[in-house]
């Protein structure tokens, strides 16, 4: 018989931190994936003895806390380094933003004991939960999908293969599943067949994501060994932020790119990627330095990709006519300016400041930062018969920008970022690893540029191929494949989530029924 309420002792307190820490310890830089399969047990034991749901609400919150400070530390440094302010505004700072994404532990966890105290089976509902809570934190308030919990999975190859069907959420539905089973083992509570029965159901669930995940990525090995091959040179020009945009460099940053693009030629055209704003001044403006920049296509005879601002006069007049984009630019084997993308889903008070009218005093908190204006869409440049799909930036962990892109016709990805404002914090690998993503959900080549890495090239089953080192001036070459593989995720989309979305819902009237029957026998 569950107690009505739980008082937060030190076992309850250390159990919701300790889950904290492992679902931190699954992502990189400092932790390894295999630690998110079994980072929610502490936090099932801890919410076992109680079913008041504001129980489950506090120990949630705790686990998010310290899961979320763990992630999201990267923020103080930023803050501090960057935007100027003290160790005490980016603590808070990032405090605060950990708090909002601890709210969805929070809710998992309220759930889990109001879902449980009415005899739902948590090896369903748990899982159906959390993913959706995961699919609403990744799109509510312009979304944030930083590091969901499948992320942590980059580096199991064969796993993350069911992705071109069910998206990343399919991935993190399993391994919920699989913390509950194993919850369920250690729990003194639960024996005999119904244990016997989720063991034998879990196993059979795994075998099978593993078996499709060795067969699809045979296919696609069999597929791009026949497919169109292009070289590719990403560089990485590592330049210091704290000179990227001082007029005084800016012809020492062109001639950086210019010299390791140069530095060795394919026989056939190719595509040479820059990172993002890596030309720190309006190309669109004609200049000596955009001639410069137009001569490393023409000399090397190869596509040329890169990251500038732009603007746009709105109307006739003053400058406040005049809007600001993150762009990138597309340049042919002659010189010529093919294309030109907008970035469209900026980052909220990095690139732009929501609720400015009603918060002007926000306007601080990105100064020297930017202030741009969302592109119109995700539109495709066209390189002869081929087309990109460029994502600048952290545009790059949102799955639709890449799902619109594919439907499209895009046959290769891009991703250029500045990752410099991150220094040596674990951003620039959590960054990367949920690119790789990407790639599997679409079945394309991504090729990645980013300013002070990390640079990469990932393969169409989510294996990176190429990758620098971080604060490293190089350039890396590899010869990548056009393949045009159709996947159930690029043309459906999330349809798992709806999947969970129904079997949440149908716990939910499930145990609304069992409350009014448990109230009229009371009566």
């Amino acid at each position: 018989m569950r107690t009505q309420s739980l008082r937060i002792n030190r076992k309850t307190l250390f159990l919701s931190i300790a889950s904290g820490i492992l679902l931190f310890l699954s992502f990189p830089k400092h932790g390894a994936g295999i630690m998110a399969w079994v980072a929610l047990i502490p936090l099932f034991f801890a919410l076992r003895d109680t079913d008041d749901i504001r129980d489950g609400l506090i120990v949630g919150f705790m686990a998010g806390l310290t899961f979320n400070i763990g992630i999201m530390y990267w923020i103080t440094f930023v803050v501090v380094h960057y935007g100027h302010f003290g160790y005490s505004i980016g603590i808070f700072l990032m405090v605060l933003v950990a708090a909002y994404l601890s709210i969805y532990v929070a809710l998992f966890a309220a759930g889990v004991v109001y879902l449980s105290g009415k005899g739902i089976s948590m090896i369903i509902a748990a899982p159906a939960l959390w993913t959706c809570l995961e699919y609403g934190k990744s799109h509510l308030l312009t979304g944030f999908p930083w590091e969901n919990l499948a992320y942590s999975q980059h580096l199991n190859r064969h796993l993350i293969q069911a992705v071109d069907i069910t998206g990343t959420y399919g991935i993190t539905f399993i391994i919920i599943l699989v913390n509950v089973v194993i919850y369920d083992v250690l729990n003194e509570r639960f024996r005999g067949r119904r244990v016997m029965g989720e063991v034998a159901l879990c196993c059979i669930v795994i075998l099978g994501i593993y078996c499709y995940g060795y067969i699809r990525t045979g296919q696609i090995e069999e597929v791009s060994q026949a497919a169109e091959t292009m070289d590719i040179a990403v560089v990485q020009g590592n330049i210091d932020q704290s000179v990227k945009w001082n007029p005084d460099f800016q012809n020492d940053t062109i001639s950086v790119y210019k010299n390791l693009s140069l530095r060795k030629r394919s026989s056939a055209p190719g595509l040479t990627v820059w990172p993002e704003t890596a030309a720190p001044f309006f190309f669109q403006d004609t200049n000596k330095m955009q001639s410069e920049i137009l001569d490393v296509a023409r000399i090397s005879e190869d596509w040329l990709l890169f990251g500038s601002p732009s603007y746009q006069r709105d109307c006739d007049g003053d400058a406040g006519c005049v809007s600001f984009l993150n762009s990138a630019f597309l340049l042919s084997p002659q010189g010529k300016i093919l294309g030109r993308y907008d970035k469209v889903h900026l980052v909220p008070y990095g690139e732009y400041v929501p609720l400015r009218k009603m918060f002007p005093f926000i306007n601080k908190l990105v100064i020297g930062v930017g202030d741009f204006r969302s592109g119109e869409g995700y539109n495709p440049l066209t390189m002869n018969d081929h087309k990109l799909g460029v994502l600048i930036c952290y545009e790059g962990i949102f799955p639709e920008a890449s799902r619109a892109y594919k439907k499209m016709g895009a046959d290769l990805l891009v991703n250029i970022t500045n990752d410099a404002w991150f220094g040596r914090t674990s951003a620039p690998y959590q960054h990367l690893s949920m690119t790789v993503f990407r790639a599997v959900e679409n079945r394309l080549y991504i090729v990645r540029s980013a300013n002070t890495g990390i640079s990469a090239i990932i393969d169409p089953t989510g294996r990176i191929v190429a990758q620098t080192e971080l604060f490293e001036r190089t350039a890396l070459r590899y010869a990548i494949k056009f393949i045009n593989n159709k996947t159930f995720y690029s043309v459906y989309g999330d349809v798992f989530v709806l999947i969970c979305m129904t079997t949440l819902v149908c716990c939910i009237i499930i145990s609304l029924r069992r409350r009014n029957v448990d109230a009229y026998r009371n009566q």
